[in-house]
């Protein structure tokens, strides 16, 4: 993985010095919060409903061993013993002291971590494939280029002070595992005729108040353009974007308004001023980031395991987690394991610090220390050897993480929701936490299969309810939480919005609902190879509104 250089440890620690100077006139009174609201979110740090939150970046998802030890140690030390992973791939701690954040600052930068670029209408932390580097499909390993984009975006001078924030996603594998395109700029790599690397450009995707699906304005850009075309659509965007309406000011509204084409004009034209000066790429600079990244030597093994097939056949716990929580690796012998962050009745997404030091202890023993978030909340192991897997689940299960659920019902990506923030309207973790236990049973996971739930408290869309195959918005209602239902959302590479299928339901109605929409794929799909995703495509909404509501 990238390790600082000397740059990047000053820059770190300026800011941390910064920070410290500011928090002490904050807490002086020499700051009105007002004052100190840019400030503070230049470090990552929200005001939230009951207290502030750090947010820590981790950057396109990848830490080791050692940096999970030390969020563990932040949690216990500065917060209530556990942190929240989110789906850009960082982390939050909900119940700092704002005495403390410099504290907790100087001891991220002592593990080359920060909180820079996770707040504000900046170049937001870069995400990827949580299985980069390890998977069968992939083209190349997206965390290279990812690390440049966040080199060139840290403290751009143009690009600090954008009309709102900006996300940037990328996928080194055709199966998308990044959600490409409902981000800002979403990039797949990709390999032209020649077997050169390039990528594939979607502009314009997002979420929250109005989802809209990414387009595409480039087939395939030469690896030396990234910055330069990434430059002209940011330069683009700096100047066209609206600023007199924040619910219109990301780069989704501009392309609708000005149009596909005439934007692709706009950006082409600027990318043809700077393509050859110094923001393209040189070959030997890419291949030196690259070797930060080079994969840990594994010794090509069988493809199958007799530890682990002699172990499935009798632990059925073991059985159903190697069915749905591995994802097959590029070296034969070995796999890549999810740790769960869902446990049935649980918070989606948290994890305490006892667990974060038993996942750096697994990372370290059994992954080549090398651990991934994923945009969906959960943990990864992306190299571990398949003999190594029943010794692994054993620690696992003491460490109440080994829940084989992975893409299931019950790994529903929820937002903190009224819990916690001050924009939601109304609660998404209990409503998780229902589902969960409605739908917690071993077999009837198994017999439902692929069921991705995604829950908002809010508009704004951080549970990403619109790309869930059941996506489900929290909203008020004469002071009384209602739920939305949207149906067919999907964020993979063939992403798509989820359709309101109608009236709200009440917090008591609402897991009755998702049943009955859960009864009803169970009762039309064409055999149980048939997702909810392909039956709800094949014969749509309304066999399923007929559910919930009667018929027409």
């Amino acid at each position: 993985m990238y390790r600082y250089d000397e740059f990047d440890a000053s820059f770190v620690n300026q800011r941390t010095e910064q920070f410290k100077d500011q928090v002490r006139r904050r807490l002086a009174g020499e700051l009105s919060e007002d004052e100190f609201k840019p400030l503070r979110l230049m470090n990552g740090l929200y005001l939230q409903l009951h207290a502030y939150m750090l947010r820590v970046a981790i950057p396109y998802g990848t830490l080791n061993g050692r940096q999970m030890r030390k969020l563990a140690h932040i949690a216990r030390t500065y917060d209530q013993s556990y942190g929240h992973f989110t789906t850009r791939q960082n982390i939050q701690f909900n119940w700092p002291k704002l005495e403390d954040t410099p504290k907790i600052l100087e001891e991220l930068a002592e593990v080359e971590m920060h909180a820079i670029q996770t707040s504000g209408n900046c170049i937001r932390n870069v995400t990827a494939d949580h299985f980069a580097g390890a998977a069968a499909d992939e083209i190349a390993d997206p965390r290279p280029y990812a690390e440049i984009l966040r080199q060139w975006s840290s403290l751009h001078p143009e690009f600090s002070f954008l009309p709102r924030k900006f996300k940037i996603a990328i996928t080194g594998a055709p199966n998308d595992r990044a959600a490409v395109q409902v981000h800002d700029i979403g990039l797949q790599l990709t390999r032209n005729d020649a077997g050169e690397i390039g990528f594939v450009v979607f502009v314009g995707g997002g979420l929250g108040r109005t989802p809209m699906i990414g387009r595409k304005v480039r087939d395939f850009l030469p690896e030396e353009d990234l910055l330069a075309y990434s430059e002209a659509i940011l330069r683009v965007y700096n100047r066209y974007g609206r600023r007199d309406n924040k619910y219109k000011a990301r780069i989704k509204i501009l392309v609708h308004e000005t149009g596909l084409e005439e934007l692709k004009a706009d950006i082409e034209a600027e990318f043809e001023k700077i393509r050859f000066g110094v923001l393209r790429l040189p070959d030997e600079e890419v291949r030196r980031i690259e070797a930060y990244f080079a994969p840990p030597p594994l010794e090509v093994g069988n493809a199958t395991s007799d530890a682990v097939e002699a172990r499935k056949a009798s632990d059925a716990a073991f059985a159903q987690f190697v069915a749905h929580n591995l994802n097959p690796h590029r070296v034969p012998g070995y796999t890549s394991v999810t740790l769960s962050m869902k446990p049935i009745g649980g918070i989606p997404g948290d994890a305490s610090d006892k667990q974060m030091d038993v996942i750096a202890d697994l990372a370290e023993k059994y992954g080549h220390d090398e651990i991934r978030i994923s945009h969906e909340q959960n943990v990864i192991l992306p190299h571990v050897k398949l003999d190594d897997l029943p010794a692994l689940f054993d620690q696992l299960v003491a460490a109440e993480i080994a829940e084989g659920n992975s893409g299931l019902i019950t790994d529903i990506i929820a937002c903190p929701g009224m819990d916690y923030c001050a924009l939601a309207t109304a609660r998404s973790i209990p409503v998780a936490q229902r589902i969960s236990e409605r739908f917690g049973a071993a077999e009837r996971q198994a017999e439902i299969g692929e069921l991705k739930i995604k829950i908002s408290g809010c508009i704004n869309a951080c549970g990403h309810h619109h790309v869930g195959h059941i996506g489900i918005l929290g909203l008020e209602k004469k002071g009384e939480e209602f739920y939305q239902v949207t149906l067919g959302g999907s964020a993979n590479e063939n992403a798509s919005i989820g359709e309101i299928v109608g009236r709200g339901f009440s917090s008591e109605e609402v897991v009755d609902a998702i049943e009955k929409l859960v009864d009803t794929y169970l009762g039309l799909r064409n055999g149980k190879e048939e997702t909810f995703l392909e039956a709800y495509r094949r014969v749509g909404e309304d066999p399923f509104k007929e559910a919930l509501y009667g018929a027409a």
